[in-house]
């Protein structure tokens, strides 16, 4: 399993996302690794390279931040004891002391280059969630990273992902939007709350997203005529 920490953005209120401006949201993975030959994950010996690989099933989390604790706690929860942990060299993994730990320090290379997979599967969420939410948000970090473990870990088998849905779906109680946001829905009665209109960038500044009444245009009393 390669074990890593990245972070992410996250949109703090409604306004135009900028991911400069944006806070960040710490995320813990992992991520098997596959042989390509027998499709299994193959144990080998300390510092070998694992060529001709692929990555298997991942697990992602956030953690309040990067201590022993929290790093440990996530691989407890989430990697079988007695793993490989193919890490970057962070202090907090030698304390696992029932995991087989393999570090791979980075230095000054590319973490991507002694790390591929787990980078690669942070790269894809990290698109993702720009790409499709245009920025995830904190209190539903926990929803957005299941969803993409589990559209992740079932790319192979897109069929069985429909079945497995509807078979979660038959035994959990409808859940709808404004349960989702932890909102009222305004068409059961309950008082719409007006917020301020969004704001983006335009080339005179930043503008209330709303549409401007058209300007008048006063006819002359000849073109009312012939109207």
């Amino acid at each position: 399993m390669e074990v890593d920490q990245t972070e992410i953005p996250f949109r703090a209120d409604n306004s135009f996302f900028d991911p400069v401006k944006s806070g960040k949201i710490l995320i813990a993975g992992a991520v098997e690794v596959i042989d390509r030959g027998t499709n299994q994950a193959k144990v080998r010996r300390k510092r070998a390279k694992y060529l001709d690989t692929r990555s298997g099933r991942i697990r992602l989390a956030a953690i309040p931040d990067n201590s022993a604790a929290s790093i440990e706690a996530f691989v407890r929860a989430n990697v079988k004891t007695g793993t490989t942990l193919l890490t970057d060299g962070h202090r907090s993994y030698p304390g696992l002391t029932d995991y087989r730990h393999d570090p791979r320090t980075v230095g000054k290379m590319a973490g991507h280059i002694v790390l591929p997979w787990i980078h690669r599967v942070f790269a894809l969420m990290k698109r993702w969630g720009l790409g499709t939410y245009h920025g995830l948000r904190r209190k539903h970090i926990d929803t957005y990273l299941n969803e993409f473990v589990f559209r992740y870990n079932r790319r192979f088998y897109r069929h069985i992902s429909f079945e497995t849905m509807l078979g979660l779906a038959s035994h959990h109680h409808p859940t709808s939007y404004w349960d989702i946001i932890g909102r009222d829905n305004p068409r059961k009665g309950a008082p719409t709350v007006r917020r301020q209109p969004r704001r983006r960038k335009t080339a005179t500044g930043m503008q209330a997203d709303r549409s401007t009444p058209p300007e008048k245009v006063e006819l002359s009393p000849v073109s009312a005529s012939t109207r």
